[in-house]
């Protein structure tokens, strides 16, 4: 059940972590090339990561 609450939590913070995701993916350009398949892979996956990261701190609040 825990799972379950922590997945919900997250599905509803995707909305939310794409903006961070965006600006964390911005800064790591500006340090190294990226390509543009690069790009929008690292922000898909830091979008999922950081939404199961605060989505996991809510249920465990």
């Amino acid at each position: 059940m825990e799972i379950v609450l922590t997945l919900v939590f997250s599905s509803v913070l995707l909305v939310f972590m794409i903006y961070p995701a965006i600006k964390i993916v911005e800064f790591l350009e500006t340090k190294m090339e990226i390509s543009d398949r690069m790009y929008d892979v690292s922000t898909v996956v830091l979008t999922i990561i950081l939404s199961l990261i605060v989505g996991a701190g809510l249920y465990y609040l």
